[in-house]
């Protein structure tokens, strides 16, 4: 014999409902799944439970993504709509589109920061982590390329400090050579046999 149909009502008995809920969504969330596949479509879904414990499926492109293409089309649709209305109106629009995009990029940076992470799936965290890696390496990159930068500037100031005291080395050198030669024109004695420059009787009596 069948079974009979359910009558669409809470469910009174806390157990019950429970036990209702979690088959019930782990159902919602296999049919999700199936028709993301078969028909290759982009499914998001969300479920609250009465606690307000969060449940969420999303296809390969994360749930950010989705939403985010919801909000394009939401807003695309409610811009239509607004057209024929107040200029009120189209301000409320505007002002409810940034608050839903605020609030989406304030989660993704509490994400980014390790916080609130208690309601991410697996996948999600899994994304998280490659994004968190691919930022690491480009930072790490730049940082690099600022130290090979940094580095070269150094040794090319290095080489022409270099090349400058070679100079001042080689000027002092030959500022000293001048001397010497000077000092010699000036006394072209020096140096020479005392014997030879005494006078010659002094030289007799010897």
């Amino acid at each position: 014999m069948g079974r009979g149909r359910v009558q669409l009502k809470r469910i009174e008995n806390k157990i019950n409902r429970q036990v209702t809920f979690s088959k019930r969504r782990a159902g919602l969330l296999k049919k999700a799944h199936e028709i993301s596949v078969l028909c290759d479509a982009e499914v998001a879904l969300i479920v609250f439970s009465h606690k307000g414990k969060l449940f969420e499926y999303a296809t390969d492109s994360c749930m950010e993504k989705i939403l985010e293409r919801y909000e394009r089309y939401a807003y695309a649709e409610r811009q239509l709509v607004a057209n024929d209305s107040e200029s009120q109106g189209n301000w409320t629009i505007e002002y409810t589109r940034l608050k839903a995009k605020i609030d989406l990029l304030q989660r993704n940076h509490r994400h980014y920061m390790g916080e609130d992470l208690g309601s991410m799936s697996l996948k999600e965290l899994q994304s998280l982590e490659q994004q968190l890696d691919t930022a690491l390496k480009q930072i790490r990159t730049r940082r690099n390329q600022l130290m090979y930068e940094s580095i070269s500037e150094l040794q090319k100031k290095e080489k022409v400090i270099q090349e400058q005291n070679n100079m001042l080395a080689k000027k002092i050198k030959e500022k000293e050579k001048v001397a010497a030669q000077q000092a010699q024109w000036e006394h072209p004695n020096h140096g020479v046999n005392a014997s030879f420059l005494l006078p010659q009787p002094l030289l007799n009596m010897g």
